[in-house]
C-alpha cells in the first residue's frame, strides 16, 4: 500500500511539474510576443515624430524606446542625437531642442512656425493609425469569407429576432441610426445598442423596410451585458473591392468601439474594472496568439488604432494636449508660457501614472482571482 501510495504522489508531482512548466513557457512566450507588439508600436509612433522633425530641421537630443532606467544608449557622432533602449517597455519619447523651453535657435522645436509643430506632434497617432488599417487590410485578406448583412438563416427556429419581424434574405442596412455595411459592424452595433428593443432597417424585396422594436438575446460579457447575434450571414466575394470596402469599414468600426468605449467609461456605463492597461492586454495578446494568426493580428489593429486615438486626446502629456496648445497660441497669437504649459502637462503625466497603476493592479487582481 505504502509504494502504490508513493507512485501515486510522485506521478501527481510529475503531471504539476510538467503542468508548472508549461505555464511558465506559455507566460514567457506571451510576455515576449507583447513586448514585440508594445515596442513596435512604440517605435512606429516615435519614428513619426522623428521623421517629421528631421524634415523640418529641428535638433534631435535622444530617441527612445521604453521609459525608465537606461539599458544601452547610444549617441551618433553626426547628429548628437542618443539613440536609448529603456528597461520599461510601456512608452517611449523623442526629445526635441527646445520642445519644453523658448529657445531661438534655428533648429530648436520652439522656433518653428506653428503649423509644423503640430505636425511633427501629430505625426506619431498618424503612424499608429496608419499601422492599424494596414494590419486591418492584412487581416480581411488572410480572411476565409467576407461576412455580409445579409441574413442568411436563423440559430434556431425560436429566435427572437426573427420572431421581431427580421427574416432570412433581409439585407440589414441600419441598426437604430446607424448604417451598417459589413458583418463586423453589424454585430459591433448589435452588440452595443442591441440590449434594449430597436429599430432596424432592412431592404426586403427591393424595398427599405422600417422593423420597429426588434429583440436580440443578451449576453454577459466581463460583467457587461451585451446583444448577442442570433442568425448567420452570407459571404461576399473575396473582390479587390469588397477586401478595401471591408477593411474600411471594420476600421471605422474599431474607432467607432474605442471612442463609445470611453463615452461610456465618462458616463458611467463601464467601471474601471473593465479597463485594461499593460498586464490585462498582454493576457489578451496570449489568448489571441493561442487562437491564431488573424485573432492576433486584430488585436494588434485594435491597440494601434487605439493608441493613435487616445493620443489624440486634447488631455495633458498626450499629444493632442500639445496640439491644443498650439491651437490656443494661433487662436491668441503668442504662445503660453512655456514653464505654465509644463507644469500641465507634469500634472497630466502624474495622473496618468496614477491611473495606470491603478488599473495595473486591477489587472493583477483579475488573474489572481480569475475574474
Amino acid at each position: 500500500m505504502k509504494t502504490e501510495c508513493s507512485f501515486y504522489v510522485c506521478s501527481n508531482d510529475i503531471c504539476v511539474l510538467y503542468a508548472t512548466e508549461e505555464f511558465v513557457i506559455n507566460t514567457l512566450v506571451t510576455i515576449l510576443i507583447a513586448i514585440v507588439i508594445f515596442g513596435s508600436l512604440i517605435l512606429i509612433h516615435e519614428c513619426g515624430h522623428f521623421m517629421t522633425a528631421r524634415m523640418f530641421g529641428v535638433g534631435i537630443n535622444e530617441f527612445s524606446i521604453g521609459m525608465g532606467p537606461k539599458i544601452i544608449s547610444k549617441i551618433s557622432k553626426k547628429s548628437g542625437t542618443a539613440y536609448s533602449l529603456r528597461l520599461l517597455p510601456i512608452g517611449g519619447y523623442v526629445s526635441m531642442k527646445g520642445e519644453d523651453e523658448d529657445v531661438s535657435d534655428p533648429d530648436s522645436f520652439s522656433s518653428k512656425p506653428a503649423w509644423q509643430r503640430m505636425i511633427i506632434i501629430i505625426a506619431g497617432s498618424v503612424m499608429n493609425i496608419l499601422l492599424g488599417l494596414i494590419l486591418v487590410i492584412v487581416m480581411v485578406l488572410s480572411s476565409k469569407n467576407l461576412g455580409s448583412t445579409v441574413i442568411y438563416k436563423f440559430t434556431s427556429d425560436d429566435a427572437v429576432s426573427a420572431e421581431s419581424g427580421l427574416e432570412e434574405n433581409d439585407r440589414i442596412v441600419k441598426v437604430g441610426n446607424t448604417s451598417v455595411h459589413t458583418s463586423t459592424e453589424l454585430a459591433y452595433e448589435i452588440m452595443h445598442d442591441g440590449t434594449e428593443p430597436i429599430d432596424v432597417t432592412v431592404i426586403r424585396n427591393g424595398e427599405k423596410i422600417v422593423i420597429s422594436d426588434v429583440v436580440f438575446p443578451t449576453a454577459v460579457s466581463s460583467g457587461i451585458v451585451i446583444g448577442d447575434l442570433d442568425f448567420y450571414v452570407y459571404a461576399e466575394a473575396k473582390t479587390p473591392l469588397n477586401v478595401l470596402k471591408q477593411s474600411y469599414f471594420q476600421s471605422v468600426s474599431y474607432i467607432k468601439m474605442i471612442w463609445e468605449s470611453l463615452f461610456d467609461l465618462v458616463t458611467g456605463k463601464y467601471g474601471m474594472e473593465q479597463m485594461s492597461g499593460p498586464v490585462g492586454i498582454t493576457k489578451e495578446i496570449g489568448s489571441a496568439a493561442s487562437a491564431g494568426a488573424v485573432n492576433l493580428l486584430y488585436l494588434c489593429a485594435v491597440i494601434a488604432l487605439n493608441l493613435g486615438f487616445v493620443n489624440m486626446l486634447p488631455l495633458p502629456a498626450l499629444d493632442g494636449g500639445r496640439f491644443f496648445f498650439i491651437l490656443i497660441e494661433l487662436i491668441r497669437g503668442k504662445p503660453i508660457n512655456p514653464k505654465y504649459e509644463g507644469y500641465v502637462h507634469l500634472a497630466g503625466m502624474v495622473l496618468l501614472l496614477a491611473l495606470m497603476v491603478i488599473i495595473t493592479f486591477g489587472d493583477i487582481r483579475k488573474l489572481i482571482t480569475g475574474a
